[in-house]
């Protein structure tokens, strides 16, 4: 099995600074891709970041504040968010398309349990 376990979050001025990290465990043979989302009170999840290895995409939301990386060794991605809004309080979600050793030829989508990131203005 796979499991996405997260890291980091809390309760920030605007203004701040907050680091997500997320790392992928498990019977693991590739990880295609790597990335958060976010999910609002009362909206639907939404993409905030998502990185191939050969790609980055953002949402236009956060671009020139946040930034994606990801270590491969540690299959691992992370998630600096500069600059931050009322409007980014959000569950953040780690998510990840991964092949498994025992299915390496089909790629599953796989959520981590969701982070809570709180701006106050």
């Amino acid at each position: 099995q796979v499991q996405l376990m997260e890291s980091g979050g809390g309760l920030v001025q605007a203004g701040g600074s907050v680091s997500l990290s997320c790392a992928a465990s498990g019977s693991i043979f590739s990880i295609d891709v790597m990335g958060w989302y976010r999910q609002a009170p009362g909206k639907q999840r939404e993409l905030v970041a998502l990185t191939s290895g050969r790609s980055i995409n953002y949402a236009d939301s956060v671009k020139g504040r946040f930034a994606i990386s990801r270590d491969n060794a540690k299959n691992t991605v992370y998630l600096q968010m500069n600059s931050l809004k009322p409007e980014d309080t959000a569950v953040y979600y780690c998510y990840a398309r991964i092949r498994t050793r025992t299915a390496s030829q089909v790629r599953r989508d796989y959520w981590g349990q969701g982070t809570q990131v709180t701006v106050s203005s």
